[in-house]
Parts: structure tokens; sequence; C-alpha cells
């Protein structure tokens, strides 16, 4: 799909998944125009570190994160990022719309470096980290490309391109069998198997999974953050509706999970710990911590963070120094100098 087309898919004012898809169009559109480079609401916010890199507040990381406070940790300028993943012990990767580079940082000294450069282009959207492979597997929007990346040295180890229809590929899950990619505007899955362990599949191993059952597209941004919860079970987010579904892995069976305090409108990356779901919402900058009960069969939401700090958040990545949200800044033009976060947010988990 051309970049053409995929903007001028824009919708009526007034549903979240249409403003989502706005921001993140007007992004695109912006970091294209740029050089690529090389149960109650907790108010949080943060303190501003003076250099690139600076991160303030606990920074040994112990298990006690108990204290409501919001840490950041500088981007490159002109990054415009909106998918994070957590690596091996204190290492997030964060990608870049702009030229669809990977930024690789610890987050508990706050320093970081660009593992893998930005390429006109390229776009990066939701990325997962495989910790078997050392694999980072990343979606390219609406260029249609799925690319995996080593994590130790950044270099592109296969690209696969996906055949039409297809609309914008958003979210990633690697689970031990399979690697799944959201279509947030066909309602389908991309599933690529992974038969052997370490080995990277061939591109005609890619499938496509139609989604059917209680998941029904609307205009705007449909399906978007993806978790696994094991046992051949996904879960999305329908960031229009703001629904949470349950997708069975092998046939793309669609069943919605009833949310006490939903909907969750505007939803946008999901990160799990066990039955913990954290929901990153952008239009509101909040995240909801909503408990996944019988099952994932139904669940509440029991949190809910308000970051008044970020104007857009995408996505999140939970390590052992907390929860880090990723600032997109969809509202704010992408130049060579425009400042980009990540920003930590301390809670029992």
């Amino acid at each position: 799909m051309s970049y053409n087309k995929l903007f001028a898919r824009l919708h009526a004012p007034g549903d979240a998944g249409g403003r989502r898809f706005r921001f993140l169009a007007v992004a695109l559109a912006a970091a294209l125009a740029v050089p690529a480079l090389g149960a109650g609401t907790a108010q949080a916010s943060d303190t501003r570190g003076s250099t690139s890199g600076d991160v303030r507040g606990h920074q040994n990381c112990g298990n006690d994160v108990r204290h409501n406070a919001l840490d950041r940790i500088y981007l490159p300028d002109g990054w415009a990022p909106e998918g994070i993943t957590a690596g091996r012990d204190t290492t997030v990767f964060v990608g870049s719309l702009n030229g669809g580079g990977i930024w690789r940082g610890d987050v508990r000294t706050g320093t970081g470096t660009v593992l893998a450069p930005a390429v006109a282009g390229r776009v990066g959207v939701g990325l997962d980290y495989d910790k078997r492979a050392n694999l980072l597997w990343v979606a390219g929007g609406g260029t249609g490309e799925i690319r995996v990346h080593s994590a130790l040295t950044g270099e592109v180890l296969a690209t696969y391109v996906v055949p039409g229809p297809v609309g914008f590929l958003n979210d990633v899950a690697v689970t031990p069998d399979a690697v799944y990619v959201t279509d947030s505007n066909v309602q389908q899955l991309i599933r690529i198997p992974l038969t052997t362990p370490g080995a990277i599949p061939p591109a005609s191993a890619l499938q496509k999974l139609p989604l059917t059952g209680d998941l029904q597209f609307q205009d705007g941004f449909n399906t978007n953050g993806i978790v696994s919860l094991g046992h051949n079970t996904l879960v999305i987010v329908q960031t229009n509706t703001g629904l949470l579904f349950r997708v069975n892995a092998t046939t793309g069976v669609t069943t919605r999970i009833p949310v006490t305090g939903g909907p969750l409108t505007g939803g946008d990356g999901l990160e799990l710990k066990g039955n913990t779901l954290y929901v990153v919402r952008g239009s509101v900058a909040t995240v909801n911590v909503v408990r996944l009960m019988h099952d994932a069969k139904t669940a509440e939401v029991v949190r809910s963070f308000t970051v008044t700090s970020l104007d857009v958040a995408t996505t999140a990545a939970l390590t052992r120094c907390g929860l880090w949200v990723v600032n997109a800044r969809f509202n704010t033009p992408v130049t060579p100098t425009t400042k980009y976060w990540i920003s930590r947010l301390h809670f029992n988990r």
C-alpha cells in the first residue's frame, strides 16, 4: 500500500480509532519529510533530565518499585518512536517511524545507542524480542514489511513482504510457536510459524489468518496491541471500540472479553505480566491496569494512571526497573531536533 493511500484513510472526528489513525498518519508523513536518522486514577509527574540519556530515580532497580514516580530517558532527536520491547535484564529496544531504526538502551543506567540505523523508506512500528534466538521482529506499518533484526548487531537478517490485501502492520507478539502481527486495517493476523528453534523461517512460511467470531472491524484503527497468554491463545485490543478479545492462535476465532471498567477506547500497546494486562491508551495518555480472570474470559480495570507528561503514549515494556512508556508525540511535528523520550511508571506489579 502506498503512503498516499494510507494517509487518505482519515475518519470523522469523535472516534478514538480515527484520531489515533490521524495522529499516526501525520507522524509518518512528517517523518518521511525528515532525513532518516542514523481503580482510582493516579496523576504522575516526572523530573526532566538535562541531557539525552538522563534518568532520575531508583537506579539500582530492585524488586521494590512501590513509588509512584515517573522518570525519563531521552531518545535521539527526531527519532519518532512508536514501539518498545524489553530485552534481557534491563535492556529495552525502541523502534522508529522515521526510517525504521532501533535504539537499544539500559533502563538501569539511562544510557543507550542506535543499534540499527534508519534507512530511508523503512518504518518501524511495533516490535517484539525473541529471547531464545536473540532476534527482534519489527512491524513495518504501511510498507507491508516485517523485518527480523539481530538484537546483538542490529543487522537485518530477513524481510517478509506481506502480499495484498494488507493494511497497516502494527504490533508484534513472539510465541514459542509463531510470530503474530496485527493489521489495523484488514481483519487478519499475519502468522509466521517458528518450527525450528533459533532458525528464521523462509518467506514461504508466512500465513494470513482471517479473524472471525466476535470481532467486527469498523472505520479507523482496529486491531492493535497483541500479547500471548500461552496455550494457543492471544489477546488483542481494538483501538476504535476499546474492546478486548481472546484469539485462538490456530483458527483466528475471536471471543470478546467483557471488561468491568471498560471500554479501553484508544487502546494501543499491551504488556502482560501473569494475569495483569497493562493497556496503553494513547489518546488520553493513560495506562490501565487490567486483571484478567477466569482464563481471560472476563477482566476488570483495577487501576489507572494518567501520565501528564506524555502527549501521546503508544506502547510499554515491563522490566525490573518498572514500566517504560513511549511518548510518541504524534501531535508534535517531526523535525531533526524534536525531542522524544520514554518514561518510567512505578507501582506494585
